[in-house]
């Protein structure tokens, strides 16, 4: 059985340590905006690959196994629950940043741990 943690590392979309960069990141405050910036496109990252459709819908792969789940956006941050596999991972409502291809999640708000992701 597959612990919590391991899951959590694994594809929560916020719990991989961001790489130091010198990038500018600027915050993606509205679904609009943050539609505008993963629709129709993957979201990559070390053996996952995500698709965040703009019906709430997430499905992809991480590391052999699916990913689905669903997001919505409240308050400002893209709040998702997902599976991976039959595992579910906890809810977390995430801060979201874009610098060119390349898009933060910020767990817990803005106050967790970061993701790092590409836009293909």
């Amino acid at each position: 059985m597959r612990s919590v943690t391991s899951i959590a590392c694994a594809v929560s979309l916020s719990l991989f340590a961001a790489p130091a960069q010198a990038q500018s990141f600027e915050a993606v405050t509205t679904r609009d905006a943050f539609v505008a910036a993963v629709s129709g496109r993957a979201l990559t990252r070390l053996g996952i690959t995500l698709s965040v459709a703009p019906n709430g819908e997430i499905k992809g792969r991480a590391f052999g196994s699916p990913v689905t789940g669903a997001w919505n956006w409240q308050g400002g941050y893209f709040c998702r629950d997902l599976y991976w596999g039959a595992d579910r991972l906890d809810p977390n409502c995430q801060t979201v940043k874009i610098s060119g291809d390349t898009i933060r999640f910020i767990s817990d708000q803005g106050k967790g741990r970061g993701a790092d992701l590409t836009v293909k």
